[in-house]
């Protein structure tokens, strides 16, 4: 009988003693965590910045790292390697979209379906985008309206130069691509519609804010909303949102009493699409649709060009050896023309290395946005659950010290002999992301930096403000998807062609 009882209790032993160790194996197989709270998780480490707080918590535990955001599992990946496991070999088990309350309430929450990378209706979404807004044909076909607005900003910064007052460049670019984009995409400048240039601009920020910004609500399903609630979060939300569809309905009334002779725009075509009943893949296309659509359009197309120029333009007012030699490229091949042409970009290899050089030290969408794991997989030997959210931490990768020589300078012969490019190949350098989920605007965003640069770039010098020196300048960051900068660029213009 005692023999039988030792048996049993070592029996019993062995299996509490293999659970024990199944569950130690377990959590050794998830990626290290910082130390979090209850309830709260990790969220109180997150910070205004959140891409910069990751970045140093990444230093202590590694490139893949896991956070509990409320009740919200998240990974976020730090190492070109890291991100080459998600984005490429795993990018089918991670490439569907988060339903976050932030997002989903400004991408108007029934348009859930075209995150899904797996139905019909996304595919020819997406299809139809690059067909008709994304294209190298249609960038090309656009070129005389970027050639149109270049030259009025040319224009109106050669007054502040005859006057030798400063230039507020981070405005003036934020202008020049909502007038491209909203020709381009729209067939009508903002002129006379419900909201002006500084109202619309003022408009984008905000919601960029929304969209990177951490509400409550998307941690806290349950409950979070009564958060968002007593900040003002949800009403200064819902007010951006309202804002923005009382543009899009004035934007509709406009296309309709328009004669256009024939020339159909992108929202032309919608809308007779909508008129159809137009099936696509999923469902019929719905005015709503429309409406997520373009602000999908306006939000990805916009703020990022006039970002990369505005930094690009701010780390070569502070590097002056920089900005001759660029300058001198630009001006030898130009040899005294009027005016840059999209063909004269192809013989610049100097500003397309700033311009790679710039987004390295400031990706317009450090973390790019969020991707839910759909199902199970390993990056460095870690196992990623469903339901878990994913970030990449692109911000992070360009200043790895592993990676990049001097890291925190403003290098851009660092490209030179180099492969790396920005096209989501090398996982080195991503602004626009990689694999499925990778930025369809990329070729169009690319080329209005370059044209809006390299026009800005001959026609002009440039100086700071009387009384300012480089270590004046400020580098903040302002908090939101978008890594813009936190006080604007100011800066006074030389006309080079007056003087040379």
């Amino acid at each position: 009988m005692v023999t039988f009882w030792f048996l049993s209790l070592l029996f019993f032993c062995c299996i509490v003693l293999a659970v024990f160790k199944h569950k130690k194996r377990q959590k050794n197989q998830q990626p290290p965590s910082p130390p979090s709270f209850p309830i709260i998780g990790n969220l109180h480490q997150l910070g205004e910045l959140p891409h910069q707080s990751l970045w140093k918590l990444s230093k202590k535990y590694g490139p893949v790292m896991h956070l509990k955001l409320g009740r919200v599992p998240t990974v976020v990946v730090s190492s070109p390697q890291t991100a080459k496991q998600a984005l490429k070999i795993h990018d089918l088990h991670c490439c569907s979209r988060p339903s976050l309350a932030g997002p989903r309430e400004l991408s108007y929450k029934y348009l859930d379906i075209v995150f899904s990378p797996f139905n019909d209706y996304w595919k020819e979404l997406r299809r139809m985008c690059m067909q008709e807004l994304f294209s190298a044909k249609r960038v090309h076909l656009i070129q005389p309206i970027k050639e149109e607005e270049v030259k009025k900003l040319i224009n109106s910064v050669s007054e502040s130069a005859s006057q030798k007052t400063e230039v507020n460049l981070s405005k003036k670019f934020l202008d020049l691509t909502v007038s491209v984009v909203c020709k381009a995409a729209f067939g009508l400048s903002f002129h006379g519609t419900v909201l002006n240039n500084d109202g619309f601009n003022k408009l984008i920020r905000e919601a960029f804010l929304f969209l990177g910004s951490f509400s409550a609500s998307d941690f806290f399903p349950n409950s979070g909303w009564i958060i968002d609630w007593l900040t003002g979060l949800q009403g200064r939300r819902e007010k951006s949102v309202s804002d923005l569809d009382a543009f899009y309905e004035q934007m509709f009334d406009l296309h309709k009493q328009e004669n256009k002779k024939g020339v159909e725009d992108f929202v032309d075509l919608l809308l007779r699409l909508e008129k159809d009943e137009a099936v696509l893949g999923y469902g019929k296309l719905t005015r709503n649709h429309i409406k997520a659509i373009l602000m999908n359009v306006l939000l990805g197309a916009i703020n990022t060009s006039a970002i990369t120029m505005t930094w690009a333009m701010t780390e070569l007012i502070r590097n002056p050896r920089v900005m001759k030699k660029v300058q001198s490229e630009i001006r030898n091949q130009m040899r005294n023309k009027s005016v840059i042409t999209l063909d004269d970009i192809d013989h610049l290899p100097y500003l397309n290395m700033v311009i790679k050089e710039t987004w390295r030290l400031h990706p317009p969408v450090p973390l790019l946005v969020p991707r839910e794991v759909m199902s199970e997989f390993e990056i460095n030997g870690y196992k990623i659950q469903p339901k878990t959210l994913l970030y990449v931490n692109v911000w992070a990768m360009g200043r790895d010290p592993d990676i990049w020589k001097d890291a925190e300078t403003f290098l851009p012969e660092r490209f030179v002999d180099n492969n790396i490019d920005f096209k989501g190949q090398n996982f080195e350098l991503l602004p626009f992301g990689s694999g499925r989920r990778i930025c369809p605007g990329m070729y169009m965003g690319t080329t209005m930096v370059e044209f809006g640069l390299a026009n800005m770039l001959y026609q002009f010098d440039w100086q700071l403000q009387e009384g300012m020196v480089v270590e004046d300048i400020d580098m903040e960051e302002s908090p939101g998807l978008n890594t813009s900068k936190k006080k604007d660029l100011l800066l006074v213009p030389v006309k080079y062609l007056d003087h040379c």
